[in-house]
């Protein structure tokens, strides 16, 4: 892991479009022109990490869905990155058939099955096309990497594997079996493409088990057969991990509720939460100017902007994990700097425009022709710059209309008191009735949250208050009634999951940003400072990854892919700790959790971390969930 899962899942992807070489640094020749087809699985795979222009310098030309309608390009070679289903492998032999292309490489996301590939080589014997398709490959790149140190699973049938899926009440074993089999499937090409076997550790008795027992089993049955297996020397990474392996725990999404539902306060999970975000792509609904429209006159239609928030826009990497306050002022501080070096430019070119007469501004030229050059050579940085500070503009101001038409910091700050058991200074009926306080779905956030981290439930005359007040709010009930069985049924009320005892500390309003110059109005928002507190998930890890004993932990089991026998146990033969560990959540992730990893490691010198989920939810979406599992 000392290279990111994003840079190996890119690598490999380009290796891939380079008809499966290595692409050579220095050849200066003109690409292999080519086009690409992918299925939607694919182009969620490449789109958060190769850009149109970087295909482009790759020599693809055309980049098309397999199920579009396509036009014969007879002399040029087609490069297909598609997952194996039927349909797909029907679609290929129709192409076959149809003789669209110069000749074939055909890439499968995730392994093919020996029937499948007949059929495929049957089409060709069939078209007269055997010598066309050129390569066959399995990829295992059935995953999909959002930054350096995270991944999901899928994007594409991703209610498929949603927390709701594996927790209807109703499910059959198959179904079951074949949730597994997804995750297993991916997490193998995770693996496979991380180049690493990871030693297991995982909960008993939930899905994160089932999960832990068929990815042992895959990667055992893959080391077992020498002659193909995915993990020997080449593909190792040449020996970076001959003496450490990573650790990989298994966690299930029901060992916290409380943190997906939790109202946030850091940039890149409060743009989750408030905003359309999805891929690394934001989409913004741009509000018409103010100019009022003459009286009659059709409403303007809302601009749909969309923002791609990626490795490489620095202004994202430093702050996504600051607290909004900050993220604003830092914003706020670029745009000044902007300012400061498009004025120097200005400035430069008022004096080139003095006549040569009087000798003082000849000296001045020659001295300023120097400092003129130097302007013009900063001037694609400083539009990129330009781009940056207003995209972040836009996206800050967004998230800042929501925060302070939903008071979304006070519900931030009253929910790490409920979730940090202090003593709360407004009474949490009032916070439900008030009418000023939020959205229907803000309210039902804070008091589940308040209704799962109590150690008692409250009583029967309570709840009714509750759900009475809840209802005039306009609440849909139904997430409740799923919490209560969940909570009855896990019998958690003798240990609730407790989240560390601290508070954010209110640093009285801003200073700097509340000076009129300001793009941000912060007038009445909280400034309000994280402390690290970690949550459930990044105890768990730190338990096991440093492997301190504690009893939320201690019978976690242990499976080790490399050993002969397969033994079911709960101890450790390694007692060193590890320098590094994938975390994955069985049922659903939220950056909420992936930032409170990220700043725990930060703390811990030459240890990395990766945090991957199953599919990754806001709270709306994992309250639509609650309300389909709670819906009788």
């Amino acid at each position: 892991m000392a290279a990111g899962i994003r840079e190996k899942q890119t690598v490999a992807l380009k290796r891939m479009l380079n008809f499966n070489v290595l692409p050579v640094k220095n050849s200066t020749g003109e690409p292999v022109w080519k086009v690409l087809i992918y299925d939607r699985f694919g182009q969620d795979i490449i789109s958060p990490l190769l850009s149109v222009k970087e295909l482009r310098d790759m020599g693809i030309t055309l980049h098309l869905l397999l199920h579009s309608d396509r036009d014969a390009i007879p002399d040029v070679p087609a490069v297909y990155f598609v997952m194996p289903t039927e349909e797909n492998i029907d679609r290929m032999c129709q192409d076959l058939r149809n003789q669209l292309y110069e000749s074939y490489y055909l890439n499968f996301i995730s392994a093919i099955s020996r029937s499948k590939l007949e059929d495929i080589a049957n089409a060709a014997i069939g078209a007269n096309a055997v010598t066309q398709v050129a390569k066959v490959f399995d990829q295992y790149l059935n995953f999909i990497t959002l930054e350096d140190d995270m991944f999901v699973l899928c994007n594409q049938n991703k209610e498929l594997v949603s927390y709701r899926a594996i927790n209807r009440p109703d499910i059959t074993d198959t179904e079951m079996e074949t949730i597994m089999d997804t995750i297993v499937d991916s997490l193998f090409c995770f693996f496979v493409t991380l180049g690493a076997i990871p030693i297991i550790r995982c909960s008993r008795g939930t899905a994160a088990e089932m999960v832990a027992v068929k990815l042992d089993k895959k990667l055992r049955e893959n080391l077992r057969d020498a002659r193909n297996s995915l993990f020997t020397g080449d593909t190792l990474g040449a020996g970076q991990f001959s003496f450490q392996r990573p650790l990989l725990v298994l966690v299930d999404r029901n060992i916290d509720l409380a943190t997906p539902l939790h109202h946030t306060w850091t940039y890149q999970a409060l743009v989750h939460d408030v905003l359309d975000f999805h891929l690394n792509r934001v989409n913004l609904e741009e509000s018409p100017g103010m100019e009022s429209s003459p009286a009659g006159a059709r409403p303007k239609k809302k601009n749909k902007k969309s923002y791609d928030l990626t490795a490489s826009d620095k202004f994202w990497q430093k702050h996504k994990g600051s607290p909004f306050p900050e993220v604003a002022e830092s914003v706020q501080q670029e745009l000044e700097s902007y300012r400061a070096q498009e004025d120097e430019v200005k400035r430069l070119k008022s004096i080139m425009g003095i006549e040569g007469e009087d000798e003082g501004a000849i000296s001045m030229l020659s001295d300023n022709t120097a400092k003129l050059t130097s302007a013009v050579s900063s001037l694609p940085e400083l539009l990129e710059k330009k781009r940056l500070i207003d995209l972040h503009t836009n996206v800050a101001t967004a998230v800042l209309e929501h925060i302070k038409s939903r008071k979304l910091d006070v519900y931030f700050e009253y929910e790490e008191k409920i979730m940090s058991k202090s003593t709360l200074d407004k009474s949490l009926l009032d916070m439900i009735s008030d009418p000023d306080a939020g959205t229907p779905e803000d309210k039902m956030r804070l008091f589940l949250i308040y209704y799962i981290s109590s150690a008692q439930a409250p009583s029967e005359i309570d709840l009714e208050q509750y759900k009475k007040a809840l209802m005039d709010a306009g609440c849909n009930l139904a997430p409740l009634s799923y919490i209560k069985q969940w909570k009855a049924f896990t019998k958690m009320a003798s240990a609730p999951t407790s989240y560390g005892n601290t508070t954010p500390k209110p640093l009285g309003l801003f200073s700097r940003v509340m000076n009129t110059g300001s793009q941000f109005v912060m007038e009445g928002v909280k400034n309000l400072v994280l402390k690290q507190q970690n949550l459930p998930v990044t105890r768990i890890l730190d338990n096991l990854m440093e492997m301190k004993s504690n009893p939320e932990t201690d019978d976690y089991r242990y499976f080790d892919p490399k050993m002969l026998r397969g033994s079911d146990s709960s101890v450790p033969r390694n007692k060193n700790p590890f320098q590094e560990a994938i975390v994955f959540v069985v049922g659903g992730g939220n950056y909420i959790e992936y930032q409170n990893l990220i700043d725990y490691i930060k703390g811990k010198q030459g240890k990395h971390v990766l945090y991957g989920c199953s599919e990754l939810f806001n709270a709306t979406q994992f309250i639509k969930q609650l309300s389909q599992l709670g819906q009788k």
